[in-house]
C-alpha cells in the first residue's frame, strides 16, 4: 500500500525527478512514434475485451494507468504546493488556512480526474447514471458522514468555535478545543480526556463557548447565616472576601444578594468575575470560600445546620391488652 502511495503521491526529490524523468520520455517516444510497435501488438482484436459498447484492451488499460499517474502526480504536486502558499498566509486564522486548503485540494483532485478520464475517452455524460446511485448513497448510507463533513465547513466559516475555546456541551461535556477536522472536533476535557465530537452535534445542539467574544466568567458562592446574626455585617464580610482575592476582577464588581429566609438560616449569594475563565473557576470558589470561613469565625457569625428534636414517649400498655385468650 505504501509503494503505490508513493507513486501516485513521491515525497523525495529523487522520486519526483524519476516520475518526471519518466513522463518525459513517454511523451517524447509517443510523439516520435517509437510507441506504435507497441500499439499494434497490445491494442489488436484479439486481446480485446467487448461488453456492450465498451472495449478494454492491454494497451488502453496501461494507457489509462499511466493517464491516471500521471494526473494523480500533478495534483498531489499542485495540492502540496497549494497547502505551502496557505500555510504561509498569516493574516488568515488557522481555521481559515485550514478551510482553504481542504477547499483547494478538493478542487485540484475533481479537475485532474475530469480531464484524466477525457483523455482516456470515458464519455462523462455516460457518469449521470453513477453520479445518481452515488447521490442515493450518500444520501441514505453515508448521510451522517455528509452531514458532519458540511458542519465542519459551516464551523470554519462561521468562527463559532475555534482552536483553544473552552466549551461546553448539552450533555455536560467541559473542555479545550484541540483540533477541528473534516468529520469531528477533538475537545481535551479537565482530566486529560479527548473527546472526539461529530462536528454535526455543535450545529444540531446547544453549546456554551465560554471564550467566543470575552475570557470573563461568573462565580457564584452560595452563603447560609444564623438568625441572629447581622445582616450587614455579612454582607460585608462576603464582598470584602471575593474583592480581596487576586483574581477577581474589577469590572463588573461583585455583588452581594440576600436570597431567601430559610427553614434554618438566611441565605445569600455572592456573585463576582474573573478574567481569564480558562484559568478555572473552582479555585477561586475554594479561595474565596475559605475566606468567608475564617472571617466569620473571627467575627462570630454563625453557619447553621438542620436540628432535629426527636421525643421518645412510654407507658404501660393497657389492662388485658396483651391477653390471648377467648374462645372461639
Amino acid at each position: 500500500m505504501s509503494f503505490i502511495k508513493s507513486i501516485f503521491r513521491p515525497r523525495s526529490i529523487p522520486a519526483k525527478g524519476f516520475i518526471l524523468a519518466l513522463l518525459f520520455g513517454l511523451v517524447a517516444a509517443s510523439y516520435l512514434g517509437y510507441l506504435h510497435p507497441v500499439e499494434d501488438l497490445l491494442d489488436n482484436e484479439k486481446l480485446t475485451f467487448r461488453f456492450l459498447e465498451f472495449a478494454i484492451s492491454p494497451y488502453k488499460l496501461l494507457k489509462a494507468l499511466v493517464v491516471i499517474v500521471v494526473f494523480m502526480w500533478l495534483a498531489s504536486f499542485v495540492s502540496d504546493q497549494l497547502e505551502k502558499r496557505v500555510s504561509k498566509l498569516r493574516h488568515v486564522r488557522s481555521s481559515n488556512r485550514e478551510l482553504l486548503s481542504k477547499a483547494g485540494t478538493l478542487l485540484v483532485y475533481f479537475m485532474a480526474t475530469v480531464i484524466a478520464l477525457d483523455i482516456m475517452g470515458i464519455d462523462l455524460t455516460a457518469l449521470t447514471v453513477i453520479g445518481g446511485a452515488v447521490g442515493i448513497g450518500i444520501g441514505f448510507g453515508l448521510q451522517k458522514i455528509t452531514s458532519n463533513f458540511i458542519s465542519g465547513i459551516i464551523l470554519l466559516a462561521e468562527k463559532s468555535v475555534e482552536m483553544d475555546d473552552l466549551v461546553e456541551l448539552s450533555d455536560g461535556t467541559q473542555g479545550f478545543v484541540r483540533h477541528a477536522g473534516a468529520r469531528y472536533t477533538l475537545i481535551e476535557t479537565f482530566d486529560g480526556k479527548e473527546v472526539m465530537v461529530p462536528n454535526e452535534d455543535f450545529i444540531t445542539n446547544r453549546v456554551i463557548n465560554w471564550t467566543l467574544t470575552n475570557t470573563k466568567g461568573r462565580v457564584e458562592v452560595l452563603v447560609g447565616v444564623s438568625y441572629g446574626s447581622d445582616l450587614d455585617l455579612v454582607k460585608n464580610i462576603l464582598l470584602e472576601a471575593a474583592l480581596e482575592h487576586p483574581r477577581c476582577a474589577e469590572e463588573p464588581k461583585p455583588q452581594c444578594f440576600l436570597d431567601a429566609f430559610g427553614d434554618s438560616s438566611i441565605n445569600f449569594s455572592l456573585y463576582f468575575w474573573v478574567d481569564d475563565v480558562t484559568e478555572g473557576r473552582r479555585e477561586p470558589k475554594s479561595d474565596v470560600q475559605f475566606a468567608i470561613w475564617r472571617k466569620f469565625q473571627d467575627a462570630g457569625v454563625e453557619i447553621p445546620f438542620p436540628q432535629r428534636d426527636l421525643h421518645i414517649k412510654s407507658g404501660l400498655l393497657p389492662e388485658g391488652a396483651g391477653s390471648t385468650g377467648g374462645q372461639a
